[in-house]
C-alpha cells in the first residue's frame, strides 16, 4: 500500500481513533474525554471538552521550545520596495503587544474583531491577537465596498475594527479609511474604537475619540513591554468569522472552531504539503480569503514553519517572473496559489524564459487551489518548472483540502485536469439529483458523507436555520458542496463546475468546465470561459471566451473555427459549441477566481448586482462591447 492508501484506510478504520493521535500535535490545556461527540451539533463536535488556544500553539510554545530566534514571517513588498523578517520571539512580542492594546480598548474573550487590512504582516499580528486573548476575528477583503463591508459589521457586531489608511496595488493606491467610515456610517452597528495602521503611501485622517493610531499604541505597548496570556478557550468556540458569498446576496458567516482547525492543520503541513517545520512555505493568497487564515497565518505557524506574507502580484511587480523570484529570494519550498496566476503567468511568458533567471534549487512543489485548475495549465507548470504540480480541491467551508495529493505521504500519479483523490476525512461521493450515488465516471452533484472531519464549519453565524438549508438538506447526510463532477474508476476526483453552471443544452446535461479543459487546450489561448446563453429552441448553448497568449496575433474567426472543431471532435455534435468570442481579459475577484456567473448575465442580457470582490470593474463593460458586437455580427445589423 501506498502511504496515501495506509492513512486512508487507517482513517476508515477508526475515524476517531486517527484524528485523536493527530491531536497530539496539538498542546492542550485540558484534553477532550473522547475525539469526536457525535451527539453534539449538527452531525457531531470535535474535541468537545478540551480547552486550547491557537495563538499559543502557533507562536508562544515555539518560543518556549528553544526556537525564538526560527524565521516566523517574511514580509515581501514589491509594491513598496520593502522586505521584514520577523522571528518567532518577534511574532511573540508583536503579538502580545497588539493584544494588550486590543484589551485596553475593551476586547475581551467571545467578542467579535473586524480586520479589514491589506497584505501587511500587522494583518497576520492582528488575527493572533485575536486569537490570543480568545476573541473571534473576522477579516474582510481590504478594498471591499462599503455596503458590503457593512453587511458584515451589523452580522458580526464587533468591538473594534482594525484597519488601515490605505491598500497598494501596482499603479494605484487604495483608499481604505474613506471606504471603512462610509461602511461605519451605513452600518447599523457601530464598533466602539477603530484601529488604524498609518500607511507611508497615503495617510489619512483619525476621527477623535473612535480612531486609534496602531503604530502608536502598538510601539507605547512594546516600549513597555505590555502583553498578555493565551486565555484558553473551549476547542469548540469559534476562531473565526469567514464570510462567503450566499446565493440570495446576503453573505454567509462561515465558522471555525478553534481544536479542530489546529488539529486538521497541523496534519495537513507535513503530511499533505511536505513541509517540515523551519522550512519556507509560501501561499501567494490574501489573509482575506480562506487560503490566507489557513495557510498564511494559521498553519506554517502551527507546524513551526516560515509564511510569507507577499504584497504584490504575479504579473506587473515588476513581471511575470514576481513569483520566481520571490522563491529565490526567501528559499521557498512549496508555493500554494491560483491557476488562475498561473494562466497570467505562462499568458505573458508562454515559453517560461523568465524562470531561468533565477535560482530554484530549494524549491520543490507548486500546488494549485481556488478554481478548477485546466489540464493544460498544470502541463505547461510541469513542463517549465520541471517539479511536481498538485492541484487541490477545498472550500471556506471545510478549511482544508478535502481531495488533493499528499506529497508528505508519497502522493500518487497525477492526472492532470483531477484535484487527486479523498484526502482522510472525507468520504466523497458522486449523486445524482434524487439523491442516488452514480456510476464512476458519470456526472453529478459532488457531496461528502457526515461527519465532516476537524476544521469543518459546524455552523452559520447566527444563521443556524439557513446553515442546514443551505448544506444539509438538500442530500440528507451529506455535506452539499454545490460542485458537480465525476469520481473515475481509479477514485480520481474531477471538479467540472459549480452546479450552478452545469448548462442544459436540448435535455443534455453538459460541464461548462470539461468544454473549458477543450479551449485551454489550444495552444494560442491563455485562459477561457464558457458560460449556458439562453437559447429559445435548445434552452441554453455553450458561449466562450478567450484571451489570447502575448505575441500571437491570428485571426479571432479563425480560433473560433478550431476551437469549434475541437469541441466537436472532444466532447460531441450534443455541445451544440458554435460560439468562442476573444476578449483582452476576463472578469476576477481580486483572488483570481473568474466571474462566470455574472457573465452569464451580462451574455442573456440579465441584470446584475456588482461583484464585491471584482478586481476591475471595467472588464464587465469590455465583455458586454465584445457581445453587443458579435450580435450585430450576427444579426447583420451595423448599428
Amino acid at each position: 500500500m501506498s502511504g496515501y492508501d495506509e492513512a486512508y484506510a487507517k482513517w476508515q478504520a477508526d475515524p476517531e481513533a486517527f484524528w485523536a493521535e493527530a491531536a497530539h500535535e496539538i498542546d492542550w490545556y485540558q484534553t477532550a474525554p473522547r475525539a469526536f461527540a457525535a451527539e453534539s451539533g449538527v452531525y457531531g463536535r470535535w474535541f468537545e471538552g478540551a480547552t486550547c488556544n491557537t495563538c499559543y500553539n502557533c507562536v508562544d510554545r515555539h518560543v518556549e521550545a528553544g526556537h525564538g530566534d526560527r524565521l516566523a514571517i517574511i514580509y515581501d513588498s514589491p509594491v513598496t520596495d520593502t522586505v521584514k523578517r520577523f522571528s518567532y520571539a518577534e511574532l511573540r512580542d508583536q503579538v502580545g503587544a497588539l493584544a494588550s492594546v486590543l484589551r485596553g480598548l475593551g476586547v475581551e474573550t467571545g467578542d467579535r474583531v473586524v480586520v479589514y487590512m491589506p497584505m501587511v504582516p500587522e494583518a497576520v499580528f492582528a488575527m493572533l491577537a485575536c486569537a490570543r486573548l480568545g476573541a473571534i476575528h473576522s477579516v474582510v477583503f481590504g478594498g471591499f465596498a462599503p455596503q458590503e463591508l457593512a453587511t458584515r459589521i451589523d452580522d458580526a457586531a464587533p468591538k473594534v475594527i482594525i484597519s488601515a489608511s490605505c491598500g497598494i496595488e501596482p499603479g494605484r493606491v487604495i483608499a481604505y479609511k474613506p471606504l471603512l467610515d462610509e461602511a461605519i456610517e451605513v452600518a447599523t452597528h457601530k464598533p466602539d474604537r477603530c484601529l488604524i495602521l498609518q500607511r507611508d503611501a497615503q495617510t489619512c485622517d483619525l476621527a477623535p475619540g473612535r480612531d486609534v493610531d496602531f503604530a502608536g499604541a502598538v510601539g507605547e505597548a512594546l516600549v513597555n513591554g505590555e502583553t498578555t496570556e493565551c486565555v484558553p478557550v473551549a476547542a469548540t468556540d469559534p476562531l473565526y468569522i469567514l464570510y462567503t458569498s450566499g446565493t440570495t446576496g446576503q453573505p454567509k458567516g462561515v465558522v471555525r472552531d478553534t481544536g479542530g482547525h489546529m488539529v486538521a492543520l497541523k496534519w495537513t503541513m507535513e503530511n499533505h504539503y511536505g513541509v517540515k517545520p523551519g522550512e519556507v512555505f509560501w501561499a501567494a493568497s490574501d489573509v482575506g480569503w480562506v487560503v490566507g487564515h489557513s495557510y498564511i497565518c494559521y498553519g506554517p505557524l502551527l507546524h513551526g514553519a516560515t509564511t510569507v506574507v507577499y504584497e504584490g502580484k504575479p504579473i506587473g511587480t515588476p513581471d511575470a517572473g514576481a513569483f520566481w523570484r520571490v522563491i529565490q529570494d526567501h528559499e521557498v519550498v512549496a508555493l500554494f496559489t491560483a491557476p488562475t496566476a498561473f494562466r497570467a503567468i505562462r499568458k505573458e511568458d508562454p515559453n517560461g524564459d523568465l524562470i531561468a533567471q533565477y535560482d530554484l534549487s530549494r524549491f520543490r512543489t507548486l500546488f494549485l487551489a481556488g478554481e478548477r485548475s485546466d489540464a493544460a495549465t498544470i502541463e505547461w507548470a510541469q513542463d517549465k518548472l520541471k517539479r511536481d504540480v498538485i492541484d487541490h480541491w477545498w472550500q471556506t467551508e471545510t478549511g482544508w483540502a478535502m481531495s488533493g495529493n499528499p506529497v508528505g505521504l508519497g502522493g500518487f500519479p497525477v492526472k492532470p485536469g483531477s484535484p487527486g483523490k479523498p484526502m482522510p476525512g472525507y468520504d466523497i461521493r458522486v449523486l445524482d439529483d434524487d439523491g442516488h450515488e452514480v456510476a464512476p465516471g458519470t456526472l453529478g452533484n459532488i457531496v461528502c458523507k457526515l461527519p465532516l472531519p476537524p476544521s469543518g464549519f459546524p455552523t452559520l453565524w447566527q444563521a443556524p436555520e439557513r446553515f442546514l438549508s443551505s448544506y444539509m438538506e438538500e442530500f440528507p447526510g451529506y455535506y452539499a458542496t454545490s460542485d458537480a463532477g465525476i469520481i473515475d474508476k481509479d477514485g480520481y476526483v474531477f471538479i467540472m463546475a459549480r452546479t450552478d453552471d452545469i448548462i442544459n443544452v436540448a435535455g443534455h446535461r453538459l460541464s461548462t468546465g470539461a468544454m473549458e479543459e477543450v479551449i485551454a487546450a489550444h495552444p494560442d489561448i491563455a485562459e477561457c470561459a464558457v458560460v449556458g446563453a439562453a437559447d429559445a429552441l435548445k434552452g441554453q448553448l455553450p458561449m466562450g471566451f478567450f484571451v489570447l497568449n502575448d505575441g500571437v496575433e491570428r485571426d479571432a474567426a479563425d480560433i473560433e473555427s478550431e476551437l469549434v472543431a475541437d469541441m466537436r471532435a472532444k466532447i460531441g455534435a450534443v455541445a451544440a459549441f458554435k460560439t468562442a468570442l476573444r476578449v483582452d481579459r476576463l472578469p476576477k475577484t481580486r483572488s483570481g477566481k473568474v466571474l462566470r456567473g455574472t457573465i452569464q448575465k451580462i451574455a442573456n442580457g440579465e441584470s446584475f448586482k456588482m461583484p464585491a470582490a471584482i478586481d476591475d470593474p471595467v472588464v464587465l463593460d469590455e465583455i458586454a462591447e465584445v457581445l453587443r458586437a458579435w450580435t450585430r455580427a450576427s444579426n447583420g445589423n451595423s448599428r
